[in-house]
């Protein structure tokens, strides 16, 4: 059996990319980065083939602990970076472990013979830090696809700068490695949405789609969505899984960094169907995922289907 290890594999992305792994026969490695909170991993003990998984802490920003988790994976899959939105320390809570934990793993992985592919989970922020909101000189309604230009500013959410840099970090490594004993390519997903399979409460992601439903604002960033009527490009949290095992397992697509996207609602008619109401205004699509459909063969499913089901 092949070993795939996920970085993050137990967070609200991380655990549907462990079920898949282990639903296509493999052995699957799972970092947690305090192994005395079972409640973090521990929904993961229930899955289909779960006798073919393995949990090992691991400190990314520690090379030895790195070299360790890597060491005998054929696959790595890297998506252990924090996702904060209510940030009181960006330095500590997000750019060291997302930027040094990027180069730190990038170092490694190159020493490491085993490992044949790795897929960087990114973000849309690495495309766009101002998400969801345009990107400078674009309107709401401007199509944002894989041959624009990225587009970043400093007084984007700190979140936002820190995916960027890694990203670029991530692709400055390609360019100055070009003949590496493995493949890297990334996924950038859009806001991440559907039902967590894990029954913890701190899902940033849960907890946006929580705060849609029941029109509440408790921050600034929340009161803009609603002022605003902000659309959103949203992608279903299971297709994000199903394209990084593509990804994982087909070669020749090195270099490669994926948006993943299904379709773009304003807030409010997100709100409506969170609450199991049928929207105003039909979807559109936004950032485009012709290069997931072409290359992974990927559909992606109706965000009305995804926002039930999380309602559900």
């Amino acid at each position: 059996m092949k070993k795939a290890g996920i970085i993050g594999g137990s967070g609200f992305i991380g655990s549907y990319i462990t079920n898949t792994f282990l639903n296509h026969g493999y052995q699957v490695k799972v970092s947690t980065t305090d192994i005395s909170r079972k409640d973090k991993y521990e929904h993961l003990m229930t899955l289909k083939n779960a006798e073919n998984l393995y949990i090992s802490e691991l400190d990314v920003t520690d090379k030895k602990t790195l070299k360790d988790f890597v060491s005998d994976c054929d696959i790595v899959v890297h998506g252990g970076t924090p996702f904060i939105l209510d940030v009181q320390d960006p330095k500590i809570q997000l750019f060291d472990p997302t930027i040094k934990g990027t180069e730190n793993f990038l170092q490694v992985i190159n020493k490491t013979p085993s490992i044949e592919k790795v897929v960087f989970i990114a973000s849309v922020a690495g495309w766009n830090t101002n998400f969801p909101f345009p990107p400078g000189g674009k309107s709401f309604t401007d199509a944002v696809d894989e041959n624009d230009t990225r587009f970043t500013s400093t007084e984007s959410h700190p979140y936002a700068q820190a995916k960027f840099l890694a990203n670029q970090t991530v692709q400055q490594f390609i360019a100055d490695n070009p003949k590496t004993h493995f493949e890297i390519s990334s996924v950038s997903p859009v806001a991440v949405m559907g039902k967590s399979l894990s029954k913890r409460e701190d899902s940033t992601s849960s907890g946006l789609q929580f705060l849609i439903k029941n029109n509440m604002a408790p921050n600034d960033f929340m009161k803009a969505l609603y002022k605003n009527d902000v659309p959103f490009a949203i992608v279903d949290v299971e297709d994000v899984a199903n394209a990084i095992y593509k990804l994982a397992t087909t070669h020749g697509l090195h270099g490669k960094d994926y948006l993943l996207s299904s379709e773009t609602y304003k807030i409010s008619d997100m709100q409506a169907m969170l609450n199991q109401c049928e929207p105003k205004e039909e979807p559109s699509i936004v950032y485009k995922n012709d290069l997931a459909k072409t290359d992974l063969n990927m559909e992606f499913k109706p965000v009305k289907l995804t926002l039930q089901q999380y309602s559900n």
